[in-house]
């Protein structure tokens, strides 16, 4: 299945919209990882070129949780499909609402691509916010509560039966300055395989 060519026949093309164009089979997939927003040059996403700089941070992470990989291959392989909560890239530093709401309907149908998911990692507070916004459609409540992520760690939060872990951004290069967040953020990965494997 094409990622983009189903989103794009579920929710409609639109201008500046950028999905994911990769071929895949969704019965793989048994966690998905939520990033905050698409790279203005769509090269540097996860799936553009091998030296993507959206992998320069990811890649580390992951083999910092415990995983080998190099590549996207390898991230796909283990059964993790890396999207982006926000499909049009940031024009000002901050990411506002309408930003969010446009880009909401293309996540909803891209989550619901894959019948076999156990996690649903939340890399930063654009992805929660996303996230909620999505579950607050169906449960009238947010599923992730407004409180800082490191208290949230260690809870055991479900929506639908799938485990909706909150975590830390895990591109651009403010993630290297962050040590302390690059730690917890490798350690959510690593509960996050455990429960896949």
């Amino acid at each position: 299945m094409n990622i983009k060519k189903e989103l794009e026949t579920k929710v409609g093309i639109a201008d500046g919209i950028y999905l994911n164009d990769i071929d895949i089979d969704p019965l793989t997939i048994k966690a998905i990882m939520i990033n905050e927003v698409v790279p203005a040059d769509p090269l540097q996403d996860f799936y553009g070129t091998p030296d993507a700089d959206y992998l320069k941070t990811t890649i580390p992470l992951l083999r910092g949780a415990g995983t080998e990989v190099a590549c996207i291959q390898d991230i796909l392989q283990k059964g993790i499909y890396l999207t982006n909560a926000v499909k049009t890239p940031k024009t000002e530093y901050a990411i506002d609402k309408s930003s969010i709401e446009n880009s909401l309907p293309y996540l909803e149908a891209e989550l619901s691509l894959f019948p076999d998911i156990k996690v649903i990692m939340l890399m930063g507070d654009v992805a929660k916010k996303a996230f909620n916004m999505i579950a607050k459609k169906s449960t009238k409540k947010n599923v992730i509560p407004a409180v800082s992520t490191y208290k949230l760690r260690n809870s055991e939060i479900y929506y639908r039966g799938i485990r909706v872990m909150p975590s830390y951004i895990m591109t651009g290069g403010n993630i290297l300055i962050e040590k302390s967040k690059v730690t917890m953020a490798a350690e959510d990965i690593a509960a996050m395989l455990q429960i896949i494997k």
